[in-house]
């Protein structure tokens, strides 16, 4: 039992907290953390990074009634912890239990369901308007963001507009050198000379006091006195970047020294207009080897303490999804020197590390910036460049218009590789790819892919480099099994016909094709004959293979893992019914018209039906034996 933790009833405990107090809660709460990881994975040096931070935010201000929202999210957990939830910590990420990012179901003090990166300024500020319009002026308003969302475009929008509008506004910027992987471009350089010119860290103050002395008056002489003064002052202080927007600039300070925290906190409270204190942090601050290679550590997998080291302990499983797309990617890349490759600070999510150091002048990491991703690929494919935008599909989402605008519409050969496309497991609905297939099918153009298995991907990837058009390939977070027997190629709209069935078939876009094969022949031992198909695309439908399916079979099941509504299913249905042929026949297995809650992935499907049983039993209902009973009864 952590004795301070334990105690809390409220965030508001921590206002008459010491500091001696401070720092005891906070050495409980890096204990709780580093005992999490040896139960399960989970993010870890970001939250060990923010914890002197959070204690002296919930210390100064009352977030019952100000307003505080974490930009991503997944630094969340010390919140949790002093937020009334230390008592249900322990079901963090688990399928019933607390989300690994904020919730508002949970706590008055969540505002925003925040898993997306650079939004928070804007909802921010959104809230100031707000509560300025409806009387409620006297909430303090604070949004807490990373340097590594920092550069995000719309970060930029919210600030401009920010110091338009002379809002009172706190914005927290997070400073640890990191977004997951080391950050990158022109931000990252200036905020390092923020952090580490020893004019501004050691003289800016004393110098900045002396001139604040010097009298103004009115005369020609004390004018120019006047001038120099601002001159100077322009010239010694740091962040006129933000300044010029602006913002007041403070800073930048010890993210990991309470008082200091706390002294410039409770001076921010007093001033007026936009304010950005720029903190400094570690990540991974004080447990040695987070704080050594936080890369790893960003959601490490489960591992014991010994010693003060991490000794990992969860067992290595199959091949994924995201290796074999890193393979063929640099397979690609050592074949033909037009391709490049280019990521949203996901190197290391997406495994091209060791593409990144193979081929410096062909791997881009534009940092937290999808939609200037998009754009800059649509430049490199007008210029004869054969880009690759490996993505995860839910932050893909953020480049919807420059897909459609500077993609699709002028039909440029960019590769969309979507990964953690489908259930997410623990990191719960933010994360979940669900949605691309249903918003990259609408686009004219547009060729829209998913592997069945491990010899797909790469076939895939293939097919697009070759290909004089967009497409996008969705795989998910998850290992890749290989289908025995003999391939066909990847063509254009051709489906793969693994088995036919005279009873039905089940049409499987993407990586629950092994499961398909495992319903069939678990139909099979119950007296059914139904065919798989790896439909392999979802635009263009191959249509004379669905044609096929219905003609020689009483029924055909789609599956696919993403929302039904304008998904695969959909699609199929879309196209039946324009032939003219009976829709009655065709079910559609996938995610219906809500958010799916975290837990595992097998246990997400299981519950969505998309298991190997739940397969199994659309296609028993449909065939009209029932539904089959654990002890064997089948029940009309």
């Amino acid at each position: 039992m952590h004795k301070l933790l334990s105690q809390l009833e409220s965030a508001s405990d921590l206002h008459n907290m010491s500091v001696s107090q401070l720092q005891e809660l906070g050495a409980e709460i890096r204990e709780v953390l580093c005992n999490l990881l040896s139960d399960r994975s989970a993010h870890f040096a970001s939250n060990l990074g923010v914890v002197e931070l959070c204690m002296a935010l919930h210390s100064v201000f009352d977030f019952r009634r100000d307003r505080l929202i974490w930009d991503t999210g997944h630094q969340i957990y010390p919140h949790k912890l002093i937020t009334g939830r230390y008592h249900e910590f322990s079901s963090i990420r688990t399928k019933g239990g607390l989300m690994g990012y904020p919730n508002p179901a949970e706590s008055e003090y969540d505002l925003f369901m925040t898993g997306h990166a650079g939004s928070s300024v804007s909802t921010m500020l959104g809230l100031r308007s707000g509560d300025d319009l409806l009387g409620e002026s006297d909430r303090h308003a604070v949004a807490v963001i990373g340097d590594g969302a920092f550069p995000s475009g719309i970060v930029h929008e919210a600030m401009n507009n920010a110091g338009g509008l002379k809002k009172n506004l706190l914005v927290v910027l997070n400073d640890n050198k990191m977004s997951i992987c080391p950050r990158v471009g022109g931000m990252a350089s200036y905020l390092d000379r923020l952090r580490t010119n020893a004019f501004y860290t050691g003289l800016k103050t004393e110098v900045v006091n002396l001139l604040n002395h010097v009298p103004v008056f009115g005369d020609p002489a004390e004018r120019f006195l006047a001038q120099l003064k601002e001159g100077v002052k322009a010239g010694l202080h740091g962040g006129m970047l933000f300044e010029e927007l602006g913002f007041r600039y403070l800073g930048p300070i010890d993210g990991h020294n309470i008082p200091i925290l706390r002294k410039y906190l409770q001076m921010v409270k007093t001033l007026q207009g936009p304010i950005l204190l720029h903190v400094v942090t570690e990540k991974g601050h004080g447990f040695q080897p987070a704080a050594e290679d936080p890369v790893f550590f960003h959601t490490p997998p489960v591992f014991q303490r010994e010693n003060g080291q991490a000794v990992t302990t969860g067992k290595s499983g199959g091949k994924a999804f995201t290796n074999y797309a890193s393979e063929a990617i640099r397979d690609q890349m050592l074949r033909d020197p037009r391709v490049t490759v280019m990521t949203a600070a996901m190197c290391q999510g997406n495994k091209l590390e060791v593409i990144r150091d193979e081929f410096p002048d062909r791997f881009f990491d534009t940092g937290i910036c999808e939609s200037h991703a998009v754009a800059f690929a649509a430049g490199q494919a007008k210029a004869g460049a054969r880009p690759i935008v490996d993505i995860y599909s839910t932050f893909l989402q953020r480049s919807f218009d420059q897909i459609f605008q500077e993609v699709v519409l002028q039909n440029l050969p960019v590769a969309f590789l979507l990964d953690r496309a489908g259930l997410t497991g623990p990191d719960g609905p933010t994360h979940h790819g669900v949605f691309d297939i249903g918003y990259m099918r609408i686009f004219p153009n547009m060729a829209v892919l998913a592997p069945g298995d491990a010899y797909d991907l790469p076939a895939m990837l293939d097919f697009a480099i070759k290909h004089d058009g967009p497409t996008s390939i969705r795989y998910p977070k998850t290992t890749a099994e290989r289908i025995e027997g003999e391939r066909s190629p990847v063509e254009l709209g051709r489906a793969e016909i693994l088995s036919d069935g005279n009873d039905g078939t089940i049409w499987c876009f993407g990586s629950l094709l092994k499961t398909c094969i495992e319903a069939a022949e678990q139909l099979k031992e119950q007296g059914l004959d139904v065919g798989v198909v790896n439909a392999r695309f979802a635009k263009p439908l191959d249509m004379a293979a669905i044609e096929q399916s219905l003609s020689d079979s009483r029924f055909l099941v789609t599956v696919e893992e993403g929302q039904l509504m304008g998904g695969f299913g959909s699609a199929v249905l879309e196209a039946v019914n324009d032939a003219g042929l009976d829709a009655s026949r065709v079910r559609r297995l996938g995610i219906p018209d809500q958010f799916t809650e975290h837990g595992t992935r097998e246990e997400l499907l299981a519950d969505l039906g998309l298991g190997v049983d739940g397969i199994a039993k659309a296609c028993r209902e449909l065939s009209g034996l029932g539904v089959r009973q654990p002890e064997g009864e089948t029940v009309q």
